[in-house]
């Protein structure tokens, strides 16, 4: 079941696939793969615990917004050091998700990529139907993995709000 008409590309109507994710909720599991000096590695929910968590979902980090997109996150984050966790989504292959974070010298944030069973587009409610791609979004966990933040950027083609992700992240780092 969907929800029709939930995001627009370019102004076209579009279908989320999965159940909104909602503030106040535990955030949905999930199993992402990330490629990493250790070759292909696992990335789940249990393994951001402990620190508040900012999720940046993109369609694809070969796009000019997606790019900007987490440029934008890593600039912001680099100040907050070991404080939280920072991770992309989306269902770019782990290895060209892992050589645009090296070439644009991307540090503060991991990369998860979704491309096996696209399992976290639906589970978090960010699987656009028609396109088979990740909405845009962002998510701020607490410590407890608990959504503290939510918003799935209206047009795709859009930015997210920065200021009232960090703001969320920023309030629960201290």
């Amino acid at each position: 079941m969907g929800r029709h008409g939930a995001v627009t590309f370019k102004g076209s109507p579009l279908t989320l696939v999965g159940d909104e994710v909602k503030v106040g909720a535990p955030a949905p599991e999930f199993d992402l793969t990330s490629f990493g000096p250790g070759g292909m590695e696992h990335i789940h929910k249990a393994d951001l615990l402990g620190k508040p968590t900012i999720i940046s979902v993109v369609p694809s980090l070969d796009t000019p917004v997606c790019q900007v997109q987490t440029r934008t996150f890593n600039r912001e984050l680099a100040g907050l050091g070991d404080r939280s966790n920072a991770l992309t989504v989306s269902l770019d292959l782990p290895f060209a998700m892992n050589r645009f974070c090296g070439a644009e010298d991307i540090k503060a944030m991991r990369n998860g990529s979704d491309y096996m069973d696209r399992a976290f587009g639906r589970g978090w409610g960010v699987l656009i139907d028609e396109l088979k791609i990740l909405a845009r979004a962002v998510f701020v966990l607490d410590a407890q993995g608990v959504v503290r933040h939510a918003e799935v950027v209206k047009e795709v083609a859009s930015e997210p709000d920065y200021a009232a992700a960090l703001a969320a992240l920023r309030k629960l780092t201290g």
